[in-house]
């Protein structure tokens, strides 16, 4: 399936070993990791389309579904399942509504997913016409190309999804070998720099990111001492936090980003990554804050990023007065079937 600007394949967890280690070598063997274009296997040879979702009946009250992300490596035969990922989340409840996992509820169907990565719960609203999911649609998101049925994600507690703190380090602000960085933790953690800081003018295009090595090794050695500052130790083989450029809008919206994952730029921005600038958005003394100007709430935010704009909408929750974050994706079925791997390893 396609989940917002990512795509990957959807498992059933009941299909795969129960052991992580044996879980992990089964999805590097499925996506053909450890080559640059994943020729033995189904991925696509990038960040976005080396993906897997894996889903199965929730073990907590008042939820319909576990999802498990995993990021299968292109070049390095690892699976990293620290982070979540908001744009295959989009494509959870669909599938869990088409492998029976949970039932139609109406024109418009509320799934409740727990995600396992981070331990956080989201809300998908998933249009269900005559009790079928839908795909087809009037909505546009950037980076994906035509329309389709939306499908709104509401992050409903995303703050310190792996770190306990929406601020690890309880600054707004840190200043990381003389650059200032606000690291965020919600729904992904997340490192943001001022481009100009490091000196690009955060209007690049991923190409012209991936041409500059003395730039990424910068930003790679920021990101590894923000890894321990925000308590999550060694990051070298995780991909989180992610850096997160900053620069002034340039048409209309509150900020422009630029998302990495970590090491190659995002062609667009993480649905998760939207959630911690929007977080940062109404938090004192960030450097998101002083760009993004969040007045009150209840307010929309839009992020410039390389393919568009990423609109976000922010709500103070009336029951107890947190912040949720709502999300628009799209998602489409491509096919289903069944992926030939050697077994046992």
């Amino acid at each position: 399936m396609r989940g917002g600007t990512s795509r990957g394949p959807y498992l059933l967890a009941s299909d795969l070993p129960v052991d992580p280690q044996e879980r992990d070598e089964v999805l590097i063997r499925i996506m053909g990791s450890g080559h640059e274009l994943e020729i033995d296997g189904i991925g696509g040879g990038h960040p976005l389309t080396s993906k897997v979702a894996i889903v199965g009946p929730s073990k907590l009250p008042d939820t319909d579904v576990d999802y498990l992300f995993a990021q299968v490596n292109v070049r390095e035969r690892t699976v990293d399942t620290s982070p979540n990922c908001g744009n295959m989340l989009a494509g959870v409840g669909p599938f869990a509504l088409e492998s029976g996992l949970t039932a139609a509820n109406g024109a418009i169907s509320t799934v409740k997913i727990h995600n396992v990565n981070t331990g956080k719960r989201i809300e998908a609203r998933i249009q269900t016409p005559g009790g079928r999911v839908r795909y087809d649609g009037d909505t546009a998101i950037d980076g994906v190309p035509g329309t389709a049925a939306p499908i709104y994600l509401a992050f409903l507690d995303a703050a310190g999804a792996k770190t306990g703190k929406l601020l690890p380090t309880g600054n707004p602000v840190d200043v990381i070998d003389g650059i200032a960085a606000s690291l965020i933790d919600a729904a992904m953690p997340i490192m943001a720099v001022m481009a100009k800081d490091l000196g690009v003018s955060g209007y690049e295009s991923p190409a012209e990111f991936a041409a500059n090595p003395e730039f990424l090794r910068r930003l790679e050695a920021l990101r590894l001492d923000a890894g321990f500052r925000m308590g999550l130790g060694d990051v070298r083989n995780l991909v989180i936090p992610k850096p997160v450029l900053l620069a002034q809008p340039r048409s209309g919206g509150n900020l422009s980003g630029r998302y990495f994952m970590p090491h190659v730029c995002h062609t667009a921005f993480a649905a998760t990554g939207a959630v911690a600038v929007g977080m940062a958005a109404v938090t004192p003394g960030t450097l998101i804050a002083e760009i993004a100007r969040i007045l009150g709430l209840p307010d929309d935010l839009v992020i410039e990023h390389p393919s568009g704009t990423m609109p976000i909408r922010l709500e103070r929750r009336t029951d107890d007065g947190t912040v949720a974050i709502y999300i628009t994706r799209t998602a489409r079925r491509i096919f289903e079937g069944r992926v030939l791997i050697e077994w046992p390893c």
